[in-house]
């Protein structure tokens, strides 16, 4: 059965695993356009607000009392108010969603986090991609980026990962590690041209292999 190919690769990333790192590199390589903090930056534009305003939201849901208090609080001025006149996580997530979406329209794109496998499962052409680590290895990843931070490593690492399990959980209805949602599993300790290699193969994007070659080696097999 023949496959749409592919033109758009999502990795979705424990924290501290090299995921966003392998992701830059893997664009690199492939020619193609990155889109991850450009995702947050993207949906600061299409909302109007200040980029720093939303990178406070960036792979987070609002706390529980604003979402609570929006669930149930029904004042007839502000129940009025247009939705493009908020922005919160909900907004900004959706916004997202929608530069996903476009961006995969347009193919030879790689997305990294924020839900990217979710809002594109099922879509013909993408591949999606879950990166993780060991707890070691991760923990020496934060200890090298925050060394004034090193006793808070295994708390913040864990910390991180609930933040993004649960904005999946609420916004798409999915587990964010669960293996169907992924094409592979790649484990960063094999190094990033490996996991590189392994992508591209998988993808269906490694170079074919010259027809001179591949007629010789199946001549010394017979």
């Amino acid at each position: 059965m023949l496959r749409a190919p592919i033109r758009v690769i999502t990795v979705e990333r424990e924290y501290g695993s090299r995921g966003g790192e392998f992701a830059h590199d893997l664009a690199a390589r492939l020619g193609w356009r990155l889109l991850d903090s450009e995702l947050v930056t993207g949906a600061a534009r299409l909302a109007g607000v200040d980029p720093k305003l939303a990178e406070r939201f960036d792979e987070r849901l609002d706390p529980w009392y604003y979402r609570y208090g929006k669930a149930f609080f029904h004042d007839p001025i502000t129940a009025s108010f247009s939705e493009d006149l908020v922005f919160d996580s909900e907004r900004m997530l959706k916004l997202i969603r929608e530069q996903i979406v476009d961006a995969a329209k347009m193919g030879n794109c790689v997305l990294v986090g924020r839900g990217a496998a979710c809002a594109l499962s099922g879509y013909a052409g993408a591949f999606h991609i879950f990166v993780y680590a060991t707890s070691s290895a991760k923990k020496d990843w934060f200890e090298r980026q925050f060394p004034r931070r090193a006793q808070e490593a295994e708390q913040e690492l864990l910390a991180q990962d609930k933040r993004r399990a649960a904005v999946i959980r609420k916004f798409y209805q999915q587990e964010w590690c669960s293996r169907g949602l992924y094409h592979m599993l790649l484990n960063s300790c094999v190094g990033i041209d490996a996991m590189i290699a392994a992508t591209c193969c998988g993808a269906g994007l490694c170079p074919a292999a010259p027809e001179s070659v591949t007629e010789s080696s199946a001549a010394a097999s017979r």
